[in-house]
């Protein structure tokens, strides 16, 4: 939000608080929401431990301030202790088991920007502004051994569990070892860079790393993304849990964890089809004088379940939600024409930090596009990405004529990771039908029966362009990348499908039923651009089942592979920017995918009807942009001040 408007908009938060909610009022309103069932997202019924109403809390272990004393009568959170999110979570939760494939993402989302650590905590927290790792669990900096093959860190002594017993170095080996017995995305992960995890006294960890011929480590680079990553988990929860299932792999990834031991400052309170609520755990450990020093301000957080990112924006507009991370279309208009007290990370576009490419990956599996280079070529030339960045992104987008396109994000530090002069030649901006059609009539896939639309094979080449239902911003993207095809005659239909059908199909490498389909790679982490160019051109995850990892096209290249592997070896910077370069290049030529726009990694657009002091690029905090919970940006909700 502009700062000059900033006065007058709290002026008219204050009126709002006292207008909609009970915090000032004195009474028990609630605010209605629009959700995926239609119901009130504000009214927070009784605690549960699972999707069925209960009068006993989540967390049969917790101290007794997790059934909270000052809900209403019918429920309702009192709103000046309630902080509202939007657009992390689509669906309802399967579980509260950070173990398993879990479908509860604004509580549970490992790697990413960093952990979310609301409920659970990594080692450390990842600061994607600066790169660094800040001690969170963990007791100051890591160290490694000389030869680079062991990393130690300690843990902090005041760190507890929530049923008040310490974190240990035997709960960080637990973690592994049972990640390891039951296959968790942990493990799957990290197994081919980790040898093993071993504890040094009682808080002391050793990870030891895996080794090359040569006595190196395999990758460095990917045990630091642990140490941010990934959460450790209490001993006695994974033991108990375990035994419960009979040691079964599948049973233990499936427990709903209604019982499950956290370290974070918020614990399960509720549940549903339409809501998730979490609650502060008052003796959280995190307020000893050596990590934050009190608690997070708002008692509760509740992220309400919607249909779409129109059904969010509307309820942001109406003060409903907090923290918005959904697209929000021209979102200046709110604060410029509405007046709204609304703010984002920075006053101008993009208005948040661009860290990330939604892409549109090519099946490989489909014949036409994995024999045709020219073909998915011709497609990403005659894409109108200034249209897209125009019409889908409003603008909250740099175009791909300022930042011309490559394995690297549009960070200043990226950017001078490779040679931008030796792949210029190789470089499109788009809307090129010109180039397209010249490439195509090239290579002979032309319309030989005049009905309009080119052939291969003698059949005529018919795609269809995928992404989530409801994500506007990416079906606009892929209406335009449709229209394209168009151009060039090349029959492209869209098909939106339900985000939760979208997310198990397109992750198998045979599934055959979509030909172009949307994703996005890596964001930020301390193992990128390295690890964005495993997702586009490495093979690590070629032929994995349920891969949810990266090349999801599953594109074959050895070239690339191998340039890749050399990366995590490499000191040396001139080597690197060779390295960076001639990846670029191969990607630029082959075109496996294509990324679409760039885009802030995550919105975070505040609603300042409530709560105010959000983080902001200008305020000399250091906190990014990431929604109050990923990585350091869990920072923010220990410095947010009630309006008024």
């Amino acid at each position: 939000m502009k700062k000059t408007g900033k006065i007058l908009a709290l002026l008219l938060a204050a009126v709002m608080i006292c207008g909609l909610f009970a915090a000032c009022g004195g009474s028990s309103t609630t605010t209605t929401t629009t959700t995926t069932t239609g119901g009130d997202s504000a009214a927070t019924p009784a605690p549960a431990n699972n999707s069925t109403a209960s009068t006993t809390p989540a967390d049969t272990t917790a101290p007794a301030d997790t059934t909270p004393a000052d809900t209403a009568a019918d429920g309702t959170l009192p709103r000046d202790q309630t902080v509202y999110w939007g657009g992390l979570q689509w669906g309802v939760i399967n579980s509260w088991n950070p173990l398993g494939n879990t479908h509860n993402n604004w509580i549970i989302q490992q790697r990413n920007l960093g952990a979310r650590e609301l409920m659970f905590e990594s080692p450390y927290m990842y600061d994607f502004m600066t790169g660094d790792l800040i001690p969170l669990l963990a007791d100051g900096d890591y160290s490694w051994n000389s030869d680079m093959t062991e990393l130690s860190y300690s843990l902090k002594p005041v760190a507890k569990w929530n049923d008040g017993t310490p974190v240990t170095s035997a709960d960080v080996v637990a973690t592994w070892k049972v990640a390891e017995q039951v296959g968790a995305l942990v493990y799957s992960t990290y197994s081919a860079y980790i040898e093993d995890v071993v504890a040094d006294g009682d808080l002391g960890v050793i990870v030891k790393a895996k080794v090359n011929d040569e006595g190196k480590a395999v990758n460095t680079l990917m045990i630091l993304d642990y140490l941010v990553g990934y959460y450790i988990l209490q001993e006695n929860w994974l033991n108990a849990v375990v035994a419960r299932n009979n040691g079964s792999a599948n049973d233990v990834l499936s427990d709903f964890g209604e019982d499950v031991a956290y370290s974070g400052p918020y614990g399960p309170y509720f549940a549903d089809d339409q809501k998730i609520v979490a609650v502060r755990n008052d003796s959280y450990w995190g307020q000893d004088a050596s990590m934050w020093g009190s608690l997070p301000v708002p008692k509760y957080v509740c992220h309400a379940i919607y249909a779409d990112n129109n059904a969010v924006a509307t309820a942001f507009e109406a003060g409903q939600i907090d923290v918005s991370q959904s697209f929000i279309s021209n979102v200046q208009k709110l604060w410029e024409e509405k007046g709204l007290p609304v703010s984002t990370y920075y006053d101008d576009a993009p208005y948040g930090v661009c860290l990330t490419m939604p892409t549109a990956w090519y099946n490989m599996n489909i014949p036409v596009l994995a024999e045709n280079v020219a073909l998915r070529k011709a497609i990403a030339l005659a894409v109108d990405y200034d249209a897209i960045i125009a019409n889908a992104m409003t603008n909250q987008s740099p175009s791909f004529a300022s930042v011309p396109r490559s394995v690297m994000n549009p960070t200043d530090g990226e950017q001078a990771l490779y040679d931008h002069d030796a792949v210029k030649d190789l470089q499109w901006a788009g809307n090129d039908i010109e180039g397209a059609t010249a490439l195509l009539d090239e290579a002979g896939l032309i319309d030989t029966d005049g009905d309009g639309w080119r052939e291969w094979n003698g059949e005529k080449i018919s795609l269809n362009a995928c992404c989530p239902n409801g994500w506007t911003d990416w079906q606009a993207a892929m209406e335009i990348v449709a229209s394209a095809g168009k151009n060039i005659g090349v029959d492209i239909s869209t098909s939106f499908p339900e985000s939760s059908i979208y997310q198990t199909v397109y992750i198998q490498p045979d599934q055959t039923e979509y030909d172009i389909f949307m994703w996005s790679p890596s964001t930020a982490a301390p193992s990128n651009p390295y690890n964005r160019c495993v997702q586009f051109l490495g093979l690590d995850y070629v032929g994995m089942q349920n891969n949810n990892m990266g090349n999801f096209g599953q594109y074959v290249n050895e070239e690339a592979d191998a340039l890749i592997k050399e990366i995590p070896q490499t000191t040396d910077e001139a080597r690197l920017k060779e390295i960076y370069t001639e990846l670029t290049r191969i990607y630029l030529t082959e075109v496996p995918s294509f990324s679409l726009m760039y885009r802030p990694a995550v919105f975070c657009t505040w609603n300042e009807s409530v709560w105010t002091n959000y983080p902001a690029g200008d305020d000399g905090r250091g906190i990014p942009p990431a929604i109050l919970s990923e990585g350091w940006g869990v920072a923010g909700l220990y410095e947010l001040e009630l309006v008024g």
